[in-house]
């Protein structure tokens, strides 16, 4: 604002010069002084040539800047003519909206490249008028499906019929669901498409995302097989280390030409270490069986209240020994379709985990009870123990982690199984700083 006023200054300036210019030239016309009024209109065309390309000037630079702002075109180089301070607020709004510039542009970089390595197929439709452009398409989507990245909606539809189809139905509104496409004319692939609408600056776009539902049972089966293997690999050479280390040890021992009491004592000792080991590598492979042989459920009409009663009573003396108290405050009365073994095993590894939980409370507590909600019944077994650490919350249902020492790590994996199997589920959560574990089974 500042610098505008003085350039308006400035022609103000020029153009009472030139009047005055103007009025000294007549006066001297006036005194018959020919020559010194021709050298006054003389200077008065120099400051009118001056003021000419003054203003030519400065409104041509003004119209280039403002017309470089307009087209987004940030390429012009002003750098000569920012010592001219009249331009000053004007460059700085320049070189402000070229920055801006710069950095859009680098996001929309950065965006398009991390689009570009999903493995996951994604198109973004924009609206324009009546009809769907596209906005942009992945490379993983026009690699995977063999289509060229075509702007519009009309190509797409000719490329994937199927897709759009789908797409056209609903009225491009969110839909999640699955559909079979045929990739580069081989069998047809089932995909996962979830689609959702939304609104930007009044403009309308549609993301649609596809996963190969192949890709990714492939995906999780990989990572379930890495974390089998690291285990099993953990649990062979936390067992096979020591044994092999105590076995050459033996075999210095017996090549000895005679064995003192001392050498004979570690040769007991190194018996019953290599024992234990395999005792414990025992236990973890009939643990492993057990989670990969579960039986089939079968299934038969028991009474809740009995089942649950049945449980406690085993566990009772578990509880009396570490001074529990459990509080069974479930009156309902329902039947459900169970098998009753298994069930029984859930409900004992997890009172058996309350118990473990509890081990460091002074007040040691137990709650359970039941619940029917929308046709099914919901079990809470509670505890005011420590609760699960955060970190280890991810953690408990995996194969074989445990935290305590005598821990095999299958209780809370073959209970999963168990109530999975049985068309259920089992979940944990925190209340009012208690752990709570949540069986939920479907009613027949």
């Amino acid at each position: 604002m500042f610098q505008s006023i003085k350039t308006y200054k400035l022609l103000f300036l020029r153009l009472i010069l030139i009047v005055a210019g103007i009025e000294v030239s007549i006066f001297f016309f006036k005194k018959e002084l020919l020559f010194t009024g021709i050298f006054g209109l003389f200077i008065v065309f120099l400051l009118l040539r001056e003021m000419y390309f003054y203003v030519r000037n400065f409104v041509l630079i003004y119209s280039k800047t403002i017309a470089s702002i307009l087209q987004n075109d940030f390429s012009s180089d002003f750098s000569k003519h920012k010592f001219n301070k009249n331009y000053n607020d004007l460059f700085h709004l320049y070189d402000i909206l070229k920055n801006k510039q710069k950095e859009q542009v680098s996001r929309d970089i950065i965006y398009r490249s991390i689009l570009n390595n999903i493995e996951t197929g994604i198109i973004i439709l924009q609206k324009q008028d009546n009809d769907w452009n596209i906005f942009l398409m992945n490379d993983y989507f026009s690699t995977h499906f063999n289509v060229p990245k075509v702007s519009k909606w009309k190509y797409l539809k000719n490329q994937l019929p199927s897709l759009c189809e789908i797409l056209e139905e609903d009225n491009f509104q969110e839909i999640k669901t699955s559909v079979e496409i045929r990739v580069n004319e081989q069998n047809m692939q089932t995909f996962v498409l979830q689609a959702s609408r939304t609104e930007i600056f009044e403009q309308d776009y549609f993301i649609v995302l596809l996963d190969s539902i192949q890709n990714v049972v492939e995906k999780k089966e990989k990572e379930a097989w890495v974390n089998l293997m690291k285990v099993i690999s953990h649990e062979l050479l936390n067992s096979i280390t020591p044994i092999r280390s105590i076995c050459q040890n033996l075999q210095d021992l017996v090549e000895q030409d005679s064995m003192s009491a001392e050498d004979l004592e570690d040769v007991k000792n190194s018996v019953e270490t290599m024992l234990r080991r395999s005792d414990h590598l025992q236990k973890f492979v009939e643990g492993y069986r057990k989670l990969a042989m579960l039986p089939t459920p079968k299934k038969e009409k028991v009474e809740l209240q009995y089942l649950i009663d049945n449980c406690l009573q085993i566990m009772n003396p578990l509880f009396r020994d570490n001074a529990v108290k459990v509080v069974n405050a479930i009156t309902l009365k329902r039947f459900i379709n169970i098998d009753a073994q298994q069930i029984e095993q859930v409900l004992i590894n997890l009172l058996t985990n309350c118990i473990y939980a509890l081990k460091d409370t002074f007040d040691k507590q137990i709650y359970i009870s039941a619940e029917a909600k929308e046709n099914r019944i919901f079990i809470k077994i509670i505890d005011n123990g420590n609760g699960i650490e955060k970190e280890i919350e991810n953690k408990i249902f995996l194969p074989f982690f445990t935290t305590r020492q005598e821990g095999a790590g299958i209780g809370l994996t073959l209970s999963k199984n168990i109530i999975e199997a049985h068309g259920g589920y089992i979940a944990h959560k925190t209340e009012d700083h208690k752990t709570v574990f949540e069986i939920c089974f479907i009613e027949d």
